[in-house]
Order: structure tokens, then C-alpha cells, then sequence
């Protein structure tokens, strides 16, 4: 039989609570809420604390429209634009990356965030973002960066939007519209350390530097408004390089830094096309144009030779030597035949007008083709010994071999700089140059990177020359940025022009090779200027 009273006892006991103990769990709970609100202002539960608030998201809310909060969830994990508040960002691969359409983290111009690593490898705690809108000008404006929801405030969101519309209905493609958003600041990666070559082009309402006309040494064969081009928008265009903002030409600083020196353009006519273009450029800023002058009285320019213009207020001069191939063009004498050759070892007679230069500007390129070369058939020479057959790309790097051991025998590096500008791009729709190609009727850019060509394999071959050299040499890479012009060509437009004529010339020979002036050409010498300026030798030394 079960102990009732025992039961009652033991029931009753477990009910009871002494004072004591009763004093000392309320006491546990009010200390444990304390510390407990205290910790999640500490970095370590700090996420812990906004991760379900969406008014204080770590996301970093633009006054862009977002599609929905999925866009961040897919993309959380790529690399993204992102500042520390005390380490500054590694750009270089970030920069590769939003160059990519594939791997750009980015719809409708917004950014997403992503995990920054610190020196040591740390993942960093506090994140920011510093980004820029370009507008239709080409000026930054700044965008505050704040905290706040991942949707934005409403009249932000609006305002930007019709502003990417609008670049649309100026006739930008949807990728060039979002290419105009997120530039970073450029107080981020100076010109200096950044890739200058790696960018996008940019509408620019205050381009040209110089009217069209304006300047008589201009080619009349690249002087494409004057021989009747009715679209002028080939001209507002600026290179914009990805994570940087480079200086703005300044003829004048150029001049006073050229003062008592020689620069000189040497190559094909592509060349030419370059040295035309700072001519014009310099010429433009000085006042008494009389006092710029070609010293042999010349304004023709297409025959292979020499010429010099001189600034006489700079005591300076700007040249040009037509070599086409950088090697000797000569004649082969056999017992009863004599033909053309080319000597891949040999230098032509020309280095004599450029070795004192101080800044020398080399190309060669254009010329090296199956056609210009006899097809490369009894035409290249080494020695005594006439190649009967040998590929352009081999001579082309035979002959680079033997212009990089000229310039590292005869050049003082002290003194002079040496250049070498990349291969510029053509745009032959329907054949090659002399077999009825067209770019007749383009009128913008290329906007999509999957419509470019490849990467020239001429200039991977001049690439690994390059690495044999001891003369530093600065390479101006324009090929690629070259690829997206395919409206910048004089196409039909000629001196024998005439509006009534147009539909017939557009299935003649066209240009679509050189440049129009002012044109894409200028922009190479932009970067000329602000590559002697990274370069830092002599009178560009900051």
C-alpha cells in the first residue's frame, strides 16, 4: 500500500521555492540581458545583430532600381568593387573583372557587394563602396555612399533609371549605357599604376581638340568632314581607362616640356596618321601659326622620306621617317635574274635620321601582309641566302629581332625614350582592303567586347621580343581600344567626294585602315602623353 502522506510530502516539496534561490535566478537573467545587448555592438556579433534587419543591411543601397534582392544573393560570391575603410582596394584584378560582361557584377549600373580580403588574407568586416556616374559630358559626379534598405529610395531609383534610358535613346547600346556607370574614383588608383589601355570609349560633347579644317597638314585623304562626311558624332568620343582618370592633354605643357628636343615618328603610314595628328594638336595652341612650319616648305606627306616640323617658339621639332618595315628594302643580283628583296637582318638607311631623337615612336605592322610581301616568296633575304619560301610571321619576327638589337646597341637609354605603338585595327566588311572590303555607313562604336577580333598575333610576337630587349621600351597597346572604332575610317570619304557619286563610290576601294582627323589618332597621342608622363625620364619628370 502507497504512503499518502509520503506522496503529499513529496509533491509539496517540489513545489517549493526558497527566497534565496528565487533572488539569485532573477538576478542571472538581468545580468545576462545586459551583456548580452552589449555584445552585439562588437564587431564579432555585429553581423549577427543586421543580418535579419533590413533597415540596417550591410548592402549598400544606390538610387538605382534593383531587381530583386536574388540579383545580390547569385552574385554575393564574384569579386565586386568594394573599399575598405582602411585598405584600399586591390584594382587590378577587380578592374580585369568588371571589364568582363561575363563577370561584371553589376544590372542597371548598381554594384554589389562583396567580401574584401585584407593584407594578411582576413576577410574585413566594414565594407563601402565609392562609385561614379558618368554623364553624356564625360564629367564624374559622385554618388553618396550610404546605408540604408537594399531598394533604395524611390526618387533616387526614378531619376537615374531615365538617365540610363536616355543615353539609350541617344543611341548607346544597353552595354555601353551600364559601361557609363562605376567608374571608380580615381583618388583610388592613380594614371600612374593603372592600365591606361584597359577602358572603354565615352561620348565627349567637347571634343575635338582642334576644328575639322582647321589644320593644313592634315592628309586630305583622313580630312573626312571637309571631303563631305555628313555624321560628325565619330569625334566626341574619349577614352576613358577603367579605375583611373588620366590627365587631359595639354598641348602647351607638351610643347615646354619638348622644348629643345626632337621627337620622332617611325613606320608606315598608320604612323603618319599619328604624327599628322599631333601636329595639329600642338599647332593648335600656339597663337602665331606661322611659327609652325614643315622646315622643307612641304604640306604633302605621302612619299617615303623625311620630314620635321619645327615650333620655332619651343625650339623643338616633331618628325616623321617613312619605314615601313624598320628593315632594308633591296635588290637581289643573281647570275641572269635581279628581283626585289627584303633584308630581315639588316636596318635600312633611315636610323641616321632618328638615333639623336629624344623620344622616338616606332610601328610597323601593316605592310607585313601576304600580299605587300610577294607572298613571301623569293622575296626574303638573310645574308647572301633568299628565303624561296618563308611565312610573314616568321620574317615579322626576324626583322623585330633585328630592330630590338639595334635599338639596345645604339640607343642611350638615359637620354632617349623609346615608344612602340601596337597595331592598329581595321574594318573590311565583306573582303580585305583591295578586294571590295566596306565600313562605309558606320556611324557609331562597337559596344559589345564579344564583337571584337582577337588580340593581333603580330603584336604577341613583338610581345615576346619585347622581353629580350634591355632598352626599356613603353608600349602603347591601342589595338584593342582601335577594334571598337570601326566608325572612325574615311571609308568613301575622299577629296573626289561628291553626295551625287555616294552610292557608287561605296563599292570601290575603300579606307578603312587609316583615320579620320581630328579622329581616333588623337586619342593615341593622349596616351603618348600620359605615357611619357608615367615614365618619368628627363623633361617629364614630375
Amino acid at each position: 500500500m502507497v504512503d499518502l502522506k509520503n506522496l503529499t510530502f513529496s509533491y509539496q516539496r517540489r513545489k517549493r521555492v526558497s527566497p534565496f534561490g528565487l533572488g539569485i535566478g532573477l538576478s542571472f537573467v538581468v545580468l545576462s540581458v545586459v551583456l548580452f545587448d552589449i555584445s552585439f555592438k562588437t564587431p564579432l556579433f555585429q553581423g549577427l545583430h543586421r543580418f535579419g534587419s533590413r533597415s540596417n543591411s550591410t548592402f549598400l543601397s544606390w538610387p538605382f532600381s534593383f531587381s530583386s534582392t536574388s540579383t545580390f544573393s547569385s552574385t554575393l560570391n564574384d569579386t565586386s568593387i568594394v573599399r575598405d575603410s582602411h585598405h584600399p582596394v586591390a584594382l587590378n584584378e577587380t578592374l580585369e573583372e568588371m571589364s568582363d560582361p561575363e563577370s561584371r557584377n553589376f544590372k542597371n549600373g548598381s554594384f554589389v557587394v562583396g567580401e574584401e580580403r585584407g593584407r594578411d588574407g582576413s576577410q574585413s568586416h566594414k565594407n563601402s563602396i565609392v562609385s561614379y556616374l558618368v554623364d553624356s559630358s564625360g564629367k564624374n559626379e559622385s554618388i553618396n555612399v550610404k546605408e540604408n534598405t537594399l531598394q533604395g529610395e524611390d526618387s533616387g531609383e526614378n531619376s537615374h533609371v531615365n538617365s540610363v534610358e536616355e543615353h539609350n535613346k541617344n543611341g548607346l547600346k544597353n552595354e555601353a549605357s551600364e559601361d557609363k556607370i562605376g567608374y571608380l574614383n580615381s583618388n583610388i588608383s592613380s594614371y600612374k599604376e593603372c592600365d591606361i589601355f584597359n577602358g572603354r570609349w565615352m561620348r565627349d560633347d567637347k571634343k575635338p581638340y582642334y576644328t575639322p579644317g582647321s589644320c593644313p597638314y592634315v592628309d586630305k585623304d583622313f580630312d573626312c568632314l571637309v571631303n563631305g562626311r555628313p555624321d560628325d558624332m565619330f569625334v566626341k568620343w574619349k577614352w576613358q581607362p577603367y579605375g583611373c582618370d588620366i590627365p587631359t592633354f595639354n598641348a602647351t605643357e607638351f610643347l615646354e616640356r619638348l622644348r629643345g628636343k626632337k621627337l620622332v615618328f617611325v613606320g608606315d603610314s598608320l604612323n603618319r596618321n599619328m604624327w599628322e595628328s599631333l601636329v595639329c594638336l600642338l599647332r593648335h595652341s600656339i597663337s602665331d601659326k606661322k611659327r609652325v612650319y614643315e622646315i622643307s616648305g612641304r604640306s604633302e606627306f605621302k612619299k617615303k622620306g623625311f620630314y620635321a616640323f619645327r615650333f620655332e617658339d619651343y625650339n623643338c621639332s616633331v618628325d616623321f621617317v617613312s619605314s615601313p618595315f624598320f628593315v632594308k628594302e633591296s635588290t637581289f643580283n643573281g647570275k641572269n635574274v635581279s628581283f626585289e628583296t627584303l633584308r630581315l637582318d639588316l636596318m635600312d638607311a633611315t636610323t641616321a635620321m632618328y638615333r639623336d631623337a629624344d623620344v622616338i615612336v616606332f610601328n610597323t605592322g601593316h605592310w607585313w601582309t601576304h600580299e605587300k610581301t610577294s607572298h613571301g616568296e623569293n622575296y626574303y633575304q638573310e645574308g647572301t641566302y633568299v628565303y624561296p619560301r618563308l611565312k610573314v610571321m616568321e620574317a615579322y619576327k626576324r626583322a623585330l629581332v633585328t630592330w630590338a638589337h639595334w635599338v639596345d646597341s645604339n640607343i642611350d637609354e638615359r637620354r632617349t625614350q623609346i615608344l612602340f605603338r601596337g597595331f592598329s585595327a581595321t574594318h573590311f566588311r565583306g573582303g580585305p582592303w583591295n578586294s571590295g572590303g566596306l565600313c562605309h555607313k558606320e556611324i557609331e562604336p562597337i559596344f559589345e567586347k564579344a564583337h571584337l577580333a582577337k588580340y593581333p598575333a603580330k603584336m604577341k610576337v613583338f610581345e615576346r621580343t619585347l622581353e629580350d630587349m634591355k632598352t626599356p621600351v613603353i608600349y602603347l597597346n591601342i589595338s584593342r581600344l582601335t577594334y571598337y572604332r570601326k566608325d572612325g575610317h574615311p571609308s568613301i570619304y575622299r577629296p573626289d567626294y561628291q553626295a551625287g557619286q555616294q552610292y557608287t563610290a561605296a563599292v570601290h576601294a575603300q579606307d578603312c585602315s587609316h583615320w579620320c582627323l581630328p579622329g581616333v589618332p588623337d586619342t593615341w597621342n593622349e596616351l603618348l602623353y600620359v605615357s611619357l608622363f608615367k615614365s618619368g625620364k628627363g623633361s617629364w619628370r614630375d
